[in-house]
């Protein structure tokens, strides 16, 4: 969560979230409009 917030604070496209007073969420978003919350144990599952 703390690489999450350190690339949260020095990213432009957080901006909107935090001024809504919000901390946001880490996911990924993947090419295919998949959005995962958490790694797979496997990451060549993302493939």
């Amino acid at each position: 969560m703390r690489n999450f917030l350190k690339l949260r604070d020095t990213r432009p496209e957080f901006d909107e979230i935090k001024e809504k007073g919000r901390v946001g969420l880490p996911c990924l978003y993947l090419e295919d409009g998949r959005i995962l919350f958490e790694l797979p144990e496997n990451l060549d599952e993302l493939k």
